[in-house]
């Protein structure tokens, strides 16, 4: 009984074509790596914007709702006290107010990310498998 035979897989790829096609794989990767990055840059930029606008809603809705209920409150505090005493007890009370608003904004913007993170992991890794490419 003869062995079976092994068949000879030659490759006729030379030196050159496997060196241009490892440099069409890794501009490939750069390009999907650099859409990546703007996707995710697009995403935290809607987090911002998105905050942003809530801060600028807040401040709007709180200058028309201390112009109107200013008013108001000044005028029923003004029939038992002096009317510049009740315009200062009113201030305070939307100042107070305004100022929680701030705060809940401000956080909010606080936990925007506008670093690209799982980009940067993907490069990483990129970066390890280009310097070490048989493993």
């Amino acid at each position: 009984m003869s062995s079976p035979e092994i068949p000879q897989v030659r490759t006729e790829e030379s030196l050159g074509d496997l060196v241009s096609e490892l440099t069409g794989d890794l501009s490939k990767l750069m390009r999907q790596e650099l859409e990546l990055a703007k996707a995710e840059l697009r995403q935290e930029a809607g987090k911002a914007g998105k905050a942003t606008g809530m801060l600028a809603a807040a401040g709007f809705a709180g200058y028309l709702t201390t112009v109107l209920l200013s008013f108001a409150l000044v005028f029923a505090l003004g029939a038992v006290m002096p009317l510049g005493w009740a315009a200062l007890i009113v201030a305070v009370l939307w100042g107070i107010a305004g100022a929680v608003l701030y705060s809940t904004g401000r956080a909010k913007l606080r936990t925007v990310n506008p670093k690209p993170e799982r980009t940067v992991e993907t490069l990483k890794e990129d970066a390890e498998w280009a310097k070490h490419p048989t493993k």
